[in-house]
């Protein structure tokens, strides 16, 4: 008996598929007031510090939700290649890497290391999206996880614009701290090609489809809530 699928149900083109994926940079935190401002050249260096600090709180937990999505992924191919990813952040012995380049991004606005490192000054707001989404990463099949990642298809144009903007505007912040920056320019490109052809090959169903676009739309919304965590910023009581 020929089972006809309804419009809901048909699985999308690949064209389809990718054009609706690309369609959530509608969301993407480039929108924030809060980098809009940042781009403005219209926060204080105590809003650019707390920017930093709580922004490393995600930057060193990038490792962790790396590392979970190896840890559910059964396929030797993809474990070699994503791996590159943790190593990407931690660096190796010998040499630097992302997480290293955003301290010195952090010395660079006026924080000590210690002051980096020590994440008592972290945001609930922040701290609460973060750890959802290293337990989204542990907790949901791997091809949801890696669809998540794909806000990096966004990430170029607005790291553009940031870079511009922070040479611009702060003056004050030295240069260097920027490295992070110019090499996610190019290591972001390349790793979200290869998500997102991963993405396409394996979400065959509209289910699967479906559920790929709700991880990034989940993603989009948690680094947003960042944002407005940060924009309210510390509200809690003295002696906290």
């Amino acid at each position: 008996m020929l089972t006809i699928q309804s419009p809901e149900t048909q699985p999308w083109t690949k064209a389809e598929f990718e054009a609706t994926l690309r369609a959530q940079h509608q969301r993407y935190h480039h929108l924030h007031p809060f980098h809009q401002r940042m781009n403005a050249g219209q926060l204080t260096p105590q809003e650019v510090r707390l920017w930093v600090l709580n922004r490393f709180y995600y930057q060193r937990s990038i490792p962790l939700k790396d590392a979970a999505i190896l840890s559910n992924c059964p396929d030797r191919e993809v474990r070699r290649v994503w791996i590159d990813r943790i190593i990407d952040h931690d660096g190796r012995k010998d040499s630097e890497g992302g997480i290293e380049a955003w301290i010195r991004l952090g010395e660079a606005v006026g924080l000590s290391r210690q002051e980096m490192l020590d994440d008592r000054a972290v945001l609930p707001g922040v701290r609460y999206a973060v750890d959802a989404y290293v337990n989204f990463c542990r907790t949901r099949p791997w091809i949801e996880a890696i669809a998540s990642s794909l806000t990096e298809l966004f990430g170029p144009d607005a790291i553009k614009d940031r870079l511009v903007a922070l040479e611009k505007h702060y003056s004050w912040i030295d240069p260097k701290g920027f490295d992070y920056f110019r090499t996610r320019l190019t290591l972001a490109p390349q790793d979200a090609r290869y998500a997102l052809n991963l993405v396409l090959q394996h979400c065959l169903t509209r289910e699967s489809q479906e559920k790929a676009v709700q991880a990034l739309i989940f993603k989009c919304d948690l680094l947003w809530s960042q944002l407005d965590a940060l924009a309210r910023g510390d509200t809690r009581p003295i002696g906290k």
